[in-house]
Order: structure tokens, then sequence, then C-alpha cells
């Protein structure tokens, strides 16, 4: 199977990013599945229920959240009526939704797509990844009930995300995470055949502070004091991912290539 992962889609330039280049990226790498984390997507805090529409109308199969993912309210109910959406697997178990899904591809082939909190750095304390993620893939397999599994672990600490990498090594199809909004150059297949990548990186503007203006994020490094709100950085936004190919008898890895299209990031994308 061919799979993208696009990472923390960054407000309007992201979202644009990804209304017009989705297309004809799923058309080119001939792709049999698509997710997006759009936990970013509405002003750079949450998503919103139109948003999220616009990225599933763009070509996305599963949108993954992360841990803004109810800062936009409607998406506490939008979320039970669109499945194609999924919240962290260790998120509080009051919140609506599910953190794992398995989703039908081309061909009837069976993709488990599951997202992951870290813990280390993170502002709240979220449930213990390793045991949330070893409940579901013992309930669906690679090769049982699942053709394809990825994970989205997000995450602050690139320890606790390797970590999590090596854990499910030979177990799940990618490991791929996100939150820190700069992709890595540590795309690779470990050695019992699952693709790792640290961090998938952002769909939005790089001329910013991980996506923002420039501007309020200097000042209050500089001076330690807040001049107003953050806001979305404006201009032409890079799309950043994790592209693989998978083993039809085994679901394994067997290319992982990161993705960066458009923007300044751009560099050539996989044959």
């Amino acid at each position: 199977m061919r799979i993208l992962f696009l990472g923390d889609v960054m407000g309007r330039a992201g979202r644009s990013a990804i209304s017009t280049r989705l297309p004809e990226l799923r058309e080119r790498l001939r792709l049999d599945f698509v997710i997006v984390n759009g936990e970013n997507a509405t002003a750079g805090m949450g998503l919103s229920a139109d948003h999220a529409k616009l990225i599933l109308d763009a070509g996305a199969d599963c949108i993954t959240l992360g841990d803004h993912a109810f800062d936009q309210k409607d998406m506490m109910s939008f979320i039970g009526k669109e499945p194609r959406i999924l919240r962290p697997i260790n998120y509080s178990k009051q919140a609506p939704g599910a953190g794992a899904r398995l989703f039908e591809a081309p061909g009837g082939r069976k993709v488990l797509v599951a997202q992951v909190l870290g813990q280390v750095f993170m502002k709240r304390p979220f449930a213990d990844p390793f045991s949330a993620v070893d409940e579901e893939l013992r309930k669906v397999p690679l090769k049982g009930r699942a053709d394809a599994i990825v994970v989205d672990v997000h995450a602050e600490a690139t320890s606790e995300k390797m970590a999590l990498g090596h854990w499910m090594d030979g177990r799940v199809s990618l490991i791929t995470g996100t939150h820190t909004h700069v992709p890595t150059a540590d795309a690779q297949i470990l050695p019992k055949g699952s693709a790792y990548h640290s961090d998938a990186g952002m769909c939005g503007v790089y001329n910013s502070v991980i996506g923002m203006d420039k501007e309020e994020p200097l000042q209050r490094f500089i001076t330690g004091m807040r001049k107003g709100r953050f806001t979305p950085a404006e201009g032409e936004a890079t799309l950043c991912g994790t592209y693989i190919e998978t083993d039809n008898m085994t679901g394994l890895a067997t290319r992982v290539v990161a993705v960066r299209t458009g923007g300044t990031l751009s560099q050539e994308l996989p044959e």
C-alpha cells in the first residue's frame, strides 16, 4: 500500500495548501490512504467542523487531532458524527470520539489509525501511552485484522517518540511524530520492519516561529512580556509529512520518505 501522513496543518495557509495540493499528491503518488493531523488548522488552535470538512473534501481519509483536540468547541459534538476524525487514544475517558479506528482502503484492505499523546514536557498529565496503544494493537493486530497500521505519536520529546517507535517496531507499518511542527531528518525503517519518523513537521509557513507570525513570539522571548495574541503566519505553506510503501504480505514498511513540498522547504517528491 502507498500511505501518506501529513503533519500539523497550521492556520489558513496550511488549509489552503491542503486544499490546492493534496488532490494532486493523491494522483501523482497513487496513494491508497491519506492521514492528516489537523489540530492547529483553525487559527492555530484546534479544528472546527467546517475546516475538518475542508480537509476531508481535499482528499484526507482520516484526520488526527492532539492536545488541542477540543479547543474549538464545536468539535465536541462534531467528532461524534464524523468517524474519520480521531482524538488521542489516552485522552480523558469522558472525551467524545475515538482514539483509534479501522478504515477501509481500496481493494477491501483495512488500515488501522491510532493517535497517542506523550507525557514528557506536556502541559497535562495524560494517561500512559504505552499501555493505551498496546491495548489497541492487541485487539487489531497487523495482518490479523489490519493490512496496515499507522500510529501518530503527538509528543514533545524526541526520546519518548523514539522509545514508543522501538517498542512498536514490527507491530505497525508506521510510527510518525507530530506536535513540534519541525520536520526531522530521521525517517527510517526500524530493525523489525516498521517505518519511523520522529516528527513529520507541519503544513504551514516556515518563515515563522513554528507556524506563528514572528512578531509576538519574538516580543515574548526578548522582553518576557505579551504585546498581543499569537496569530498563524501568512504566506506560501510547505506541506510536510511522511510517505510509506508497505509489503502486501506482512503490512510492514518497504520504503519511507520524508515529504516536503512547496514553500521554503520544498524538495523532490518520491517517484
